[in-house]
């Protein structure tokens, strides 16, 4: 699994604290947050010893258990981190296409949401310099933080290293931070060389996100984790707060804590079968587009995650395409639209099934598309 929560420590995990003076919860005013050296346990039951992944393969590092926090998910890591970060009205920057996920978190914090846009061209990419226009015209100083999706879910794309560059950058230049979701970096597909985590990044503040729901492939299992890296004193300010915001919510169980040790255990074992199958399944779509004698549906270059975009005639409206696949086989998938692509003609599908199923699954899409266009 990904930094901050590959090694747990061995403890009761967070029980419950006596909450500390807060304020207002935001990152720009102090409020009555308590200094470092008077911090609740609380704060420090909810981090956690681990290991950091770098890039694919690469061989992991310890990470100091200072840096990380456990919660309940990576849900709740975005509504913390925009508590942290943002007033109300406040903005922060996300991808499009993206997760639907971020902006409704963002509306209950009272935060807005201001999108910049992947674009595909053979694979995907981030528009750099729109994030830039962005950032310049941005007068009132309102955005707050970047956040990246590495890899991206629907677009599977990770996040490369001249991007990573550009961003840390401008995120230096403006003074934000960066949020880095990172729950599908363990599940390579067909990466480009080079891609690395952007967790313990040291010259910005960054938050990295990760959770067991992912590593496990297991929804219930709701563990998640930020790991704080950057410049000493920004890190240092960010844990300060974010022990205040810990300790409020206090978000995790004994319960729960006690088994994480163990599902840390089984976490090798299940990203070793799910990439398996994940990468077999990948490999049967491409056969089977390449069998396809309409020849009419592609799938764009996943990178890595465990989802695809299949791409299909713009002619067919996506709605009706996955209602006519409900109808007719009891099987669906995402439109395009769920993820705000820019034109029509998109299905997210998932590479998780076993085999058999997932080749109907296929089998299913190119029948809906043949019908869709009348071609017996």
């Amino acid at each position: 699994m990904g930094e901050g929560m590959q090694r747990a420590a061995a403890g009761d995990g967070a029980p419950d604290k006596d909450s500390a003076a807060r304020g207002d919860g935001c990152a720009r005013d102090d409020g009555g947050a308590a200094d470092k050296d008077e911090e609740d346990a609380a704060g420090n039951d909810n981090r956690t010893a681990a290991r950091n992944e770098g890039t694919v393969g690469e061989a992991r590092r310890t990470v100091d258990a200072d840096d990380v926090y456990l919660l309940s998910s990576t849900s709740q890591a975005y509504a913390w981190l925009m508590k942290l970060l943002c007033d109300a009205g406040d903005a922060v920057l996300a991808p499009k296409p993206g997760y639907p996920l971020i902006e409704s978190i963002a509306r209950l914090e009272c935060v807005e949401v201001r999108f910049y846009q992947l674009r595909f061209d053979g694979s995907w990419f981030i528009d750099v310099p729109q994030i830039e226009r962005m950032l310049a015209e941005d007068t009132d100083r309102r955005i707050r933080a970047l956040v990246v999706i590495n890899p991206n879910n629907p677009t599977g794309s990770y996040i490369k290293p001249g991007e990573r560059e550009a961003l840390v950058a401008l995120c230096i230049r403006y003074g934000i931070a960066i949020i880095a979701d990172e729950v599908f970096f363990d599940y390579p597909l067909e990466p480009f060389d080079g891609n690395r985590r952007l967790s313990g990044e040291p010259r910005v503040l960054t938050f990295a996100l990760d959770g067991f729901s992912k590593t496990l492939a297991a929804p219930h299992a709701k563990v998640g984790g930020i790991r704080v890296s950057g410049p000493v004193d920004d890190v240092r300010e960010a844990r300060r707060r974010l022990d205040v915001i810990a300790d409020d919510f206090l978000p995790m169980s004994e319960f729960v804590a006690r088994e994480i040790p163990t599902m840390l255990r089984e976490a090798p074992r299940q990203l070793d079968a799910v990439g398996a199958r994940i990468r077999a399944n990948l490999g049967a779509l491409h056969r089977m587009l390449e069998g396809d004698e309409l020849g009419v549906v592609d799938v764009l270059r996943a990178e890595g995650g465990w989802n695809v975009l299949l791409r299909f005639p713009g002619v067919i409206d996506e709605n009706d395409l996955v209602l006519s696949m409900i109808d007719d086989a009891r099987t669906s998938g995402q439109p395009g639209y769920f993820f705000d692509m820019t034109s029509n003609g998109y299905l997210a599908i998932s590479l998780l099934p076993e085999p058999p199923q997932f080749a109907r699954n296929v089998a299913t899409v190119l029948d809906a598309v043949r019908q869709r266009l009348d071609i017996d």
